[in-house]
Order: structure tokens, then C-alpha cells, then sequence
């Protein structure tokens, strides 16, 4: 039985992507995201491990970006490994990896030799600066790449150093996500056309494609290239956080004008609430707002709001988060396997994306991906290892 989307149980296990086979050459980070999404819709992922293990030796039993895929192992620096993965790509609509520029190429299985044994595979490149520019070479992480698009330096209060988002806005929402919309683009067009390419996803263009909207804002003159400054980032006193008697904190968004009078009237400063629109009294207005919440436990705080449309939230830890009556009843969580985690998303009203299996331990599928994908040599190789 499957989790789908919608948090219901499903027989079938089958999504938007069922039938859609990818290859996920092992890696860290926004690439095993990636194809666990594409897991998550439907897609057969079958992931090369190397033997050893690798990355940030998280325990396989845990790593949840590995569920519903199935395991391989394969020493591409051995004789017959690039081979073995060649013949999975012959099989494949897609191939995702994550390595430095030309290491895949060094190995055996660049796009070149791909594409020479399927001319109709998709081949998914996840880097952070991209397979070319002058740092193309060099090692980073997310905090590098969102520094330097602009992104980290948006975020935090001023006169303080930026916040770090941990890796959600790098490695996650600008490579993974950006990553799966270049693969079902080049999918689609290789479906038409019987023609695959290599989609090149890097972390720094997908996050600086996220800025989008505020650098219009910025040339239009409606945002200040400074932190704690403009409406989305802190600096506004009805878009923000406040903490509550009780340590906690609640998020407040009420830009519109008919939520804002909602706000005021809830938290009880419509008499003494500096004008909205006063930019010269935002400072004022902060600290009515701050000593009001500071009068109340968050629980309490989220009552009154509850229900209305003040744009109010309580800021919930990772833990908390699951029990939150709204995302409880959409299923957004689930424990699948004795781990909580997300639920695939987003939702399909005819092929819902499902959790088939728990994260895919190192080389536990050989035979079943064997026979599935017709490669009867990986048996023999396993055979040949024992």
C-alpha cells in the first residue's frame, strides 16, 4: 500500500510519472532531491550507489530523499562499471547527476557516451555554479550560491549578517526544483521528437531566477537593495515576526489594507496604531505591535486569530509542524515507515503521487532491477563480487 499526495491510501502506487524511468547516479544534496520528487510522482528511480557509501554519510535507513527509489551498486572507476550504467541508460528516459564538470565524462558516462546508446535520454546535470564561468571548477555549497545571486543578502535584519535559510533556497528550490523543470521540459520535447538533450541546472541561475519579481520591484523603484528596508523582508511592521509571552513567535502578513484592519482589531491597537501607510512611524508601529503580542502565550495569541482573515500564524518548529490542524487534515505529513516526513506534492486528482517504500538501501535492488530493466549483467557482476 502507498501514501498518496492527498494523504489517502492507494493500491496502485502509480503517479503522473509512472512509467517514466531515471537513472540517479548517487550525489548529496539537490540532486537525490530531485529524483526523489520524480520518485514521489510516479517515476522508477533507480539510483547507482557506489560501494562505501559517500556524502554526508547520513544513515541510509533515514535519508528520506531516497524513498521509493531502488538501489544498485556500481564502482564506476572499475572495469565494467561505466558499461553496467550505460546499459541502464539504454533503458532510461532520464539520467540525473550531480558531479563536477567533466567528471561524468572522465568516467564513461558523460552525455556523449549516453546519448550514443539512447539519443532520446534526457541528461540532467546538477551543479552549483553551472558546467561553465570561471568557478565552474571549483567546490561550494549553498550558502556560496545564494550569496552571491543576491538572495542571502536579502535576508535577516539590518545591521546584523544575513540569516542563512539553511539550504532551502540554494540547493533545493533553485537546483532541485529547477533541475525536475528542465528534465519533464526535455522529456516532453523528446517525446515529440525522439531527440534528448542535456539540461544544465545550476543552483546560482535558479536562485537568481527566483529574485525575479524584486528586481522588477527594484528597477521600478519599490525596493531598497538593503536588508529590514521594503515590504517582503522584515522591514515592513505588518509582515513580520513577533515573539510572544511564552518565548514563542508569531508571523504576521496583513499587507492589504482590509486584513491589516482585521489585524489591528484582533490584537487590540485599532486606537492606538500609527498610520499603515506612514512609512516615518513604522518604527512606532513595531513596538505596539511587539508589546501587544508580548502580552500572551502563543497558544493564546493563535486562538484569537484562528479563523480570520488577519494573515496570522503561529511559527511552528519542525516537529509542531505536522500536528497543525490544517496540515493534519490535508495529510501534508506522514509517517510512512516509522519516519514523519512530507507527503509527496503537489496533488493530481486523477494519478496522485505516492510513497511506495521507504528509503532505498545501498545496493538492495540489484535483482529486481535486473529482471525489471532486462540488464542481466548486474547480476552477473554481483555474482562475480561474492
Amino acid at each position: 500500500m502507498a501514501v498518496t499526495g492527498n494523504g489517502n491510501r492507494d493500491a496502485s502506487g502509480s503517479g503522473p510519472l509512472a512509467g517514466v524511468r531515471v537513472v540517479e547516479l548517487a550525489g548529496i544534496g539537490p540532486g537525490p532531491f530531485a529524483a526523489m520528487l520524480l520518485a514521489d510522482l510516479g517515476a522508477d528511480v533507480v539510483r547507482v550507489d557506489r560501494p562505501g557509501g559517500g556524502g554526508l554519510a547520513v544513515d541510509p535507513a533515514y535519508d528520506i530523499t531516497n524513498r521509493g527509489k531502488r538501489s544498485v551498486l556500481l564502482d564506476l572507476k572499475s572495469a565494467d562499471g561505466p558499461a553496467r550504467v550505460l546499459d541502464l541508460v539504454e533503458r532510461a528516459d532520464v539520467l540525473v547527476e550531480g558531479f563536477r564538470p567533466g567528471v561524468a565524462e572522465r568516467l564513461g558516462v558523460g552525455p556523449a557516451e549516453c546519448h550514443a546508446r539512447n539519443p532520446k535520454l534526457v541528461y540532467g546535470r546538477m551543479t552549483g555554479w553551472g558546467q561553465d564561468g570561471p568557478l565552474a571548477e571549483t567546490a561550494g555549497h549553498d550558502i556560496a550560491y545564494i550569496a552571491v545571486t543576491g538572495a542571502l543578502g536579502m535576508i535577516g535584519k539590518p545591521g546584523e549578517p544575513p540569516a542563512v535559510p539553511a539550504n532551502l533556497v540554494g540547493d533545493y528550490a533553485g537546483g532541485s526544483l529547477y533541475l525536475v523543470i528542465g528534465v519533464l521540459a526535455a522529456l516532453h520535447h523528446a517525446r515529440a521528437t525522439g531527440t534528448g538533450q542535456v539540461v544544465d541546472a545550476a543552483i546560482v541561475d535558479g536562485t537568481a531566477h527566483l529574485t525575479a519579481m524584486i528586481h522588477g520591484m527594484m528597477a521600478a523603484g519599490g525596493w531598497q537593495d538593503r536588508r529590514g528596508a521594503n515590504l517582503l523582508d522584515g522591514g515592513c511592521p505588518f509582515y513580520g515576526t513577533y515573539e510572544t509571552s511564552d518565548g514563542g513567535h508569531m508571523a504576521v502578513g496583513a499587507l492589504e489594507q482590509q486584513f491589516y484592519d482585521t489585524f489591528v482589531e484582533l490584537l487590540g491597537i485599532q486606537d492606538r496604531a500609527p498610520a499603515r501607510k506612514d512609512l516615518a512611524r513604522w518604527g512606532e508601529l513595531r513596538e505596539v505591535v511587539a508589546e501587544r503580542f508580548r502580552t500572551r502565550t502563543r497558544a493564546e495569541w493563535t486562538a484569537v486569530f484562528e479563523g480570520s482573515d488577519a494573515c496570522v500564524a503561529p511559527v511552528l518548529s519542525l516537529r509542531e509542524a505536522p500536528d497543525h490542524p490544517h496540515l493534519a487534515a490535508r495529510g501534508t505529513f506522514t509517517d510512512f515507515g516509522g519516519i514523519v516526513q512530507p507527503a509527496p506534492a503537489p496533488r493530481f486528482s486523477t494519478t496522485p503521487g505516492a510513497l511506495t517504500t521507504g528509503p532505498a538501501r545501498p545496493g538492495a535492488h540489484t535483482g529486481s532491477v535486473a529482471a525489471d530493466w532486462d540488464v542481466p549483467a548486474l547480476l552477473v557482476r554481483e555474482k562475480g563480487e561474492n
